[in-house]
């Protein structure tokens, strides 16, 4: 019978928004009571308050790679965070089997002011290692993370790619039986992403190894999982066989469709960097035909505050998928210094290039090239529809895109 590693029971996490706290025992009791009693009794939540998780029960195996997908703001990271004991459920039972090692944001168990040598001391004894384990893996860790020229640096120095780097390398190399990762690996370059990945795959294939991963690479995900759990607003809405929860995600993200606008930046998507104030599809529909086919260009265009440090070099992205989570293209605006406000970006996918089919678009905002600042993913989708001339043959066009590169014959004396 295979061991039960992680048991989730009926877990839940409650936020107060705004302050904490009112500084007055009778009114924080009061508040409990109306959070824990009266409210069990009415479908309206307070204003005030929020549920970032609601009654999550689910079981991880021993050797199990389990996947977890949402939008922003499901749940993912503080149910991560819960298992990796960082922070309490306000309600339920969270049981663990083994040496847990987390990799949820950057800056997670180091600390700025030691060196990137004693941080890996550090980190081994948190998680029960002796010296000498930690010194037998100690070259294989420098080696994965290619920081050696400054591992008696302090960590407050590095920059977010060479902290993610260093932080992984220790995380995947101290033997935990469970491995938790969140989305940080987007942190790190192409190259180091791939090595990541290399190495959750070796980590799951051994024996009693066991590895819960939070990630918007949907590829990743079922390459690596044997089991994807989806998460909307706090609750589990679908779980099971990876290509197939993955599948059933992406449809209902397609309701978003083809346009998304905010008001106030309060209200607005986003984070302390980026705020979303609209995204749009803008088709040039064909003989005025308000349906895109493979011929229509279509136009993204997209508004955004930004709110970020005037000295970064800001760059946003446009990530195109279909429906199985295949990237199909990824392109970037020329990185850039601005000032805080409002920012137009555009680009257009032109016709003759996209073979029919499903579609979604991802904004990724990054600084400085590796470090990024705020993914708003799937906030666009749309159908392409097929359309052929002179041609007897309605089956699917094969290939991913559908270019009208011409083809010529000529007759050969």
């Amino acid at each position: 019978m295979t061991n039960k590693m992680i048991r989730a029971e009926n877990i839940s996490k409650y936020y107060n928004l705004g302050r904490l706290g009112s500084g007055r025992l009778r009114e924080d009791f009061k508040n409990w009571w109306d959070r824990s009693v009266k409210n069990s009794r009415q479908e309206k939540e307070p204003r005030n308050h929020i549920w970032a998780l609601k009654d999550v029960s689910f079981e991880v195996s021993e050797g199990e790679v389990l996947g977890f997908i949402g939008n922003n703001g499901a749940g993912k990271s503080t149910l991560l965070r819960i298992i990796s004991r960082i922070t309490a459920p306000s309600s339920g039972v969270i049981m663990g089997n083994g040496r847990v090692a987390s990799l949820l944001e950057v800056g997670t168990g180091f600390h700025g002011e030691l060196t990137g040598r004693e941080n890996i001391y550090l980190n081994g004894h948190i998680l029960g290692m002796k010296k000498k384990e930690i010194a037998d893996r100690f070259d294989a860790i420098i080696d994965f993370s290619g920081v050696e020229k400054f591992i008696d640096t302090p960590v407050k120095r590095y920059s977010s790619g060479m902290y993610m780097r260093l932080a992984f390398a220790v995380a995947a190399h101290m033997d935990p039986e469970i491995l938790i990762v969140d989305e940080v690996l987007a942190v790190g370059d192409a190259e180091f992403q791939r090595k990541c990945i290399g190495k959750m795959k070796e980590v799951s294939t051994q024996k009693g190894k066991t590895v819960l991963f939070v990630s918007h690479n949907m590829q990743a995900l079922q390459s690596l999982c044997h089991r994807v759990i989806a998460l909307h607003k706090g609750e589990i809405i679908d779980s099971g066989e990876p290509e197939t929860v993955i599948g059933r995600y992406l449809k209902r993200e397609r309701k978003i469709n083809s346009f998304q606008e905010y008001e106030a930046i309060p209200y607005a998507p986003g984070n302390d960097s980026i705020r979303i104030k609209k995204v749009a599809l803008l088709p040039e529909y064909v003989n005025d035909q308000e349906v895109i086919d493979i011929r229509t260009p279509v136009n993204i265009h997209f508004e955004f505050w930004y709110l970020g440090a005037a000295y970064d070099n800001l760059i946003a992205g446009v990530h195109l998928f279909n429906m199985k989570g295949e990237c199909i293209f990824d392109v970037c605006s020329e990185g850039a210094m601005y000032t805080n406000g409002l920012i137009e970006g555009k680009c257009t996918i032109p016709g003759n290039f996209l073979n029919d089919g499903s579609y979604y678009i991802s904004l990724v905002f990054v600084k400085d090239t590796t470090n990024p600042l705020y993914h708003f993913e799937a906030c666009l989708a749309f159908d392409v529809e097929d359309y052929r001339k002179d041609t007897a043959w309605y089956g699917k066009w094969q290939g991913a895109v559908r270019p009208a590169f011409p083809v010529t014959l000529t007759t050969k004396e």
